[in-house]
């Protein structure tokens, strides 16, 4: 049991507020309400959400109650903890959209059966000019600018809407409405997070525990992002899980297997080992952490067939069965490659050949006026991305 709230309260966490308080309510055995909010800003979860929510299942299966908030109301105001710039508004049929899986995509991870799922337009969109009146006096403007990205923003000249001061405020009250009393978030909500807490004392509530979840990094190196695009999403297919994966930087491989993965601790600190001792070639630790996060969102079966697409087409280079099929009105390789979509127009047909991006039954293609033959196999990129043109 020690061990087990240990775990809870170190792995992937950065920082806790008040540590010692919620590690005494977890050995009381008291069934806690931890909350997560989800702002649906993107129609995809990526891994980078999954660390918040692997943490809620470890609480989940200690017995406590998890509720899932959805930010319906939220993501159409746009949260900037973790921006450089304004994020613009959404409207209300952006966010409808968005949001269609997002509870599928939850229960990749958690039991849907046993949670809470609400959306906070059910409370936000109720309150009057008073009653934010009275939740804004509870901050200063000077708390606001202090933090770290707004301040950044500011130096740099940048616009800061009387928007964005309002998200905190209705995060926080988020917390209120279904009296959690623990959230989970990650380091870049911390403002957001502390919020929760203040606002539940202004209404008479135990101020809630926080349990701040590491960021990870997307595939550029940069945190991961659906703005940036470098993600690795829940909803991806097997085979483009599995091969994003494997293209990760090999100083990637073990944040994503303590915050991504439930792979056990000690199993963790011995690739470290191998790694460091460089006895180990990084890639195959790397195709464990592919298969474990594979076989995590699409079973044994998905993760075997995405290792064999893998092994086939990235690594072996070969030709997979199920080509796309095109047909062309000109067998020039710059027509193709716009007709096929695999360029978006004859310049970026032609920058790819001169790059050497493009193959023809896997030769490389270096001539802007190849003929391509009837029957032939196009591949853009060293990954595969193929067309069969007839």
């Amino acid at each position: 049991m020690r061990m087990k709230i240990k775990e809870i309260l170190d792995r992937s966490v950065c920082e806790v507020i008040e540590y010692e308080e919620l590690r005494q309510k977890l050995l009381s055995g008291k069934q806690l309400r931890i909350k997560l909010g989800i702002d649906p800003t993107s129609p995809n979860i990526h891994l980078g959400r999954s660390v918040p929510l692997l943490k809620l299942k470890d609480f989940q299966d200690m017995g406590h109650k998890i509720v899932l908030v959805i930010g319906d109301f939220t993501g159409a105001i746009g949260d900037t903890s973790d921006k450089d710039a304004e994020r613009p508004m959404l409207s209300q049929i952006e966010v409808k959209n968005n949001m269609k899986t997002y509870i599928e995509q939850c229960g990749k991870i958690l039991d849907i059966k046993k949670i809470e799922i609400h959306h906070n337009s059910q409370w936000l969109k109720g309150l009057t000019y008073h009653e934010i009146a009275r939740q804004a006096n509870l901050f200063s403007l000077t708390e606001f600018i202090r933090r770290e990205n707004i301040d950044k923003r500011l130096n740099a000249g940048k616009r800061i809407s009387l928007r964005e001061l309002l998200y905190p405020l209705m995060q926080g009250y988020d917390s209120v409405a279904i009296k959690s009393d623990v959230e989970i978030g990650g380091r870049d909500q911390r403002f957001n997070l502390l919020a929760g807490r203040v606002m539940q004392r202004e209404y008479n509530q135990e101020p809630q525990n926080i349990l701040m979840t590491n960021l990870i990094l997307g595939l550029d190196g940069r945190k991961m992002s659906s703005s940036w695009g470098n993600t690795i999403n829940i909803l991806d297919e097997p085979k483009n899980m599995f091969g994003k994966v494997m293209s990760m930087r090999d100083e990637m491989i073990i944040p994503f297997m303590i915050n991504c993965t439930r792979i056990a601790t000690k199993k963790i600190e011995l690739y470290q080992k191998q790694i460091n001792s460089s006895k180990v070639n990084p890639r195959d630790i790397k195709l464990e952490l592919a298969r474990e996060i594979t076989k995590m969102y699409w079973s044994a079966k998905g993760m075997s067939s995405a290792e064999l697409h893998f092994n086939s087409v990235i690594r072996n280079k070969e030709i997979p069965d199920d080509v796309p099929v095109c047909r062309v009105n000109s067998y020039n390789i710059v027509d193709i490659l716009v007709q096929s979509n695999l360029a978006d127009s004859k310049t970026n047909a032609r920058r790819l050949i001169k790059e050497g991006a493009i193959y023809v039954n896997k030769k490389k293609i270096k001539d802007a006026n190849y003929q391509v033959n009837k029957g032939s196999t196009i591949q853009k990129g060293r990954k595969g991305n193929f067309r069969k043109i007839l």
